[in-house]
């Protein structure tokens, strides 16, 4: 093995434990903003307000799940009143989710208290280091399949 080589593993090992904490980090901080919300339903509800409505089936699509988990997930956000469904306009058989009041209201401030938590966590951080951590973050979602962030028009959804 070269000594480039050894690097990049090593680099690549630096990565994925790295990417391990922080998705456990999130969940944590998840569950501790929001008892009732676990981090998966967390970004289904912004999905569902960042997209401004969408079906199940999307969702299960967009995050490469499978539909009864999807299911599971988009019927917890019901029972706490976070999601409604309504009929699609031009299909009145398909069922559009939507954020409610409580929903909208739940999710901003969660958004508020992770937005202030990262404030904090990156506040020594320049501007030049935290866009090049975003410009990365955009680049390593936007590769590897569907599961990424990319909504196709240049934007990310949650």
């Amino acid at each position: 093995m070269t000594g480039a080589h050894r690097e990049r593993e090593e680099s690549l090992d630096v990565i994925q434990r790295e990417l391990t904490a922080f998705a456990r980090r999130a969940r944590a901080t998840a569950a501790r903003l929001h008892p009732d919300l676990p981090l998966v339903s967390y970004t289904l509800l912004a999905h569902i307000d960042y997209r401004q409505g969408c079906r199940a089936t999307d969702l299960a699509a967009h995050y490469m799940l499978d539909k009864s988990t999807v299911s599971r997930q988009v019927a917890a956000l019901e029972k706490l009143g976070l999601v409604e469904r309504h009929p699609d306009p031009n299909d009145h058989r398909i069922q559009v989710l939507h954020p409610t009041a409580s929903g909208t209201q739940a999710l901003a401030s969660t958004q508020a208290s992770r937005r202030a938590a990262y404030r904090e966590r990156l506040g020594s951080w320049t501007a030049d280091d935290l866009a090049q951590f975003a410009d990365y973050l955009l680049r390593y979602n936007s590769t590897g399949g569907s599961a990424n962030n990319s909504t196709g028009d240049g934007t990310n959804a949650p």
